[in-house]
């Protein structure tokens, strides 16, 4: 009965790692209240007061019902980083992807598929803005477009190099890009293979261009429907599903034999590249259903965020998710 009542009153989503420090000490402080208040009267019930508060802080990471709402949607983000938080969301965008530094301009019904986000990353490495790696051999980026035209957007630039490698195209039937037939068809024919197959580190490795001459040791983690990269447990990437890492994989195969150097890409400038490539699906990669896109929430112990999610609509494999500027969940 003991055990029905502790697993009853636990709740992970709250505890463990995903503690929120700040809602900890200020349900802390509040028990510490709550004890002395009641100890004026009886100094027995004060003491158990006490301590059912903290059992209860304990197993449930709070003691007030709704701190995390509230804590989510009150609290500073300054006041998080002093704990250590990140006010930022975790966004699952391939190799080595993060929070855009650049605000999106896109919004979830406006699919006109800017890859931003890819597009930020990207320029934040320098991938398709400099003409020569840093030996100086220009052979690697002969036909990435020409960037250093201040008034091309970061997220233009990222599509001009999809038009100019023949990945996209106007699409016929709407204002928009779309892929070319014969990348689908290349990149369809790629991925087929990977959907029953075994998705190993060495694969994403070999993908990405990850060196692992050093010696470490690469590790492919599944983490609820999260794929993530480590290496000798460092964080190199993170997938939101294995339909978006087999679509890595089987995109950077195409890529290999279509465009001019791309061996010589670094995986940091192959991520952006490949997480913002995934927004031109038509079809999801494991199940070949239809694809959806629409806003949805980005949880974290002490925040959420409104992101743009590409989502496998039979599925629910997600494909691509940006967050959304300004937005408040």
């Amino acid at each position: 009965m003991k055990i029905d009542v502790v697993d009853t009153l636990h709740q992970p989503e709250y505890t463990g790692k995903n503690r929120c420090e700040p809602c900890t000490l200020l349900n802390l402080f509040i028990a510490a209240v709550l004890g002395s208040a009641v100890a004026r009267k009886s100094k027995l019930a004060g003491a158990v007061a006490f301590g059912v508060s903290i059992a209860l802080i304990y197993l449930r990471g709070y003691l007030v019902p709704g701190t995390p709402t509230l804590t989510k949607r009150y609290l500073p983000p300054e006041v998080l980083t002093w704990f250590g938080k990140d006010p930022e969301p975790e966004l699952a965008s391939g190799f080595g992807g993060g929070a855009p530094t650049t605000p999106a301009s896109e919004t979830a019904d406006s699919s006109t598929h800017a890859v931003s986000s890819g597009a930020d990353e990207a320029a934040e490495n320098g991938s398709l803005a400099d003409d020569t790696d840093e030996t100086g051999d220009a052979d690697a980026s002969d036909d990435v477009a020409d960037t250093s035209d201040e008034g091309v957007a970061a997220g233009d630039e990222l599509e001009v190099f999809f038009v100019e490698q023949g990945i996209l195209e106007p699409c016929e039937d709407a204002d928009d890009l779309c892929l070319t037939d014969e990348f689908e068809s290349a990149w369809a024919a790629e991925t087929d293979p990977l959907v029953d197959s075994e998705i190993t580190a060495e694969m994403v490795a070999e993908a990405f261009g990850i060196s692992t001459d050093d010696g470490q040791d690469l590790e492919l983690v599944a983490r609820d429907d999260a794929q993530i990269l480590q290496a000798d447990s460092t964080w190199l990437g993170q997938w939101p599903s294995r339909a978006a890492l087999i679509a890595d994989i089987a995109a950077s195969r195409v890529l290999q034999s279509d465009v001019v150097g791309w061996d010589a890409y670094d995986p940091e400038e192959k991520g952006p590249i490949l997480n913002g490539l995934r927004m031109f699906l038509e079809t999801c990669p494991t199940t070949g259903g239809d694809i959806q896109m629409g806003e949805e929430t980005v949880e974290s112990c002490c925040s959420s965020h409104k992101v743009i999610a590409v989502t496998c609509e039979d599925s629910g494999e997600r494909l691509f998710e940006h967050q959304l500027p300004d937005a408040e969940a």
